[in-house]
């Protein structure tokens, strides 16, 4: 599978705290499902590849992506399993199986080991009973990856920009062509 583009990946806040030099958050890569539908569909084509779902006998749903190969004149089949989501549990199962049958496939392995991102400045807090939270949780809306460079033979993100707004708030890039 290609690589996944800029564009394709999201962006989510994955942890708040507080330390001696004040708020920070880390935030998180992510795809949704419909990267990996197109990913399918340009890899293999339409009609050349399809998803089916199973609960095991413990309830626990999974997702089995199959694509066909011509070769063999077979469907060959990867699958992994699902969790249910905060918001609507079961179309979050259901997506989180597909995506995670999708890694099978290859799609969006680089965002398992993508670097930490961590933004120290300018984060104002409060505390609730579990730690803290943003003040004003519209810090961060709009943010989105601006540049990604992966070394394809080792599907790992070796470059990264993330901007709001048009601006850039975090990067690793050491030199943009």
């Amino acid at each position: 599978m290609r690589p996944l583009k800029a564009e394709e990946i999201e962006v989510r806040i994955g942890s708040v705290g507080q330390n001696k030099n004040g708020g920070y958050v880390t935030m998180l890569l992510y795809k949704d499902a419909r990267v990996d539908r197109q990913m399918l569909d340009e890899e293999f084509g339409r009609m050349n590849w399809q998803d089916k779902y199973r609960r095991d006998e413990k309830g626990i749903l999974f997702c089995s992506i199959g694509v066909y190969d011509p070769d063999k004149n077979e469907w060959i089949w990867k699958e992994d399993c699902g969790t249910e989501s905060n918001t609507e549990k079961e179309k979050g199962e259901a997506s989180d199986a597909f995506k995670r049958a999708g890694f099978r496939w290859n799609i969006g392995v680089e965002l398992y080991d993508s670097p930490l991102i961590y933004l120290p400045a300018g984060v104002k807090l409060k505390q609730n009973g579990y730690g803290y939270e943003l003040a004003n949780k519209s810090d961060f809306f709009g943010v989105y990856v601006s540049y990604v460079n992966i070394d394809k033979e080792n599907n790992k993100i070796v470059e990264l920009e993330i901007s709001q707004k048009g601006n850039v708030i975090w990067s690793n890039v050491k030199r943009r062509k």
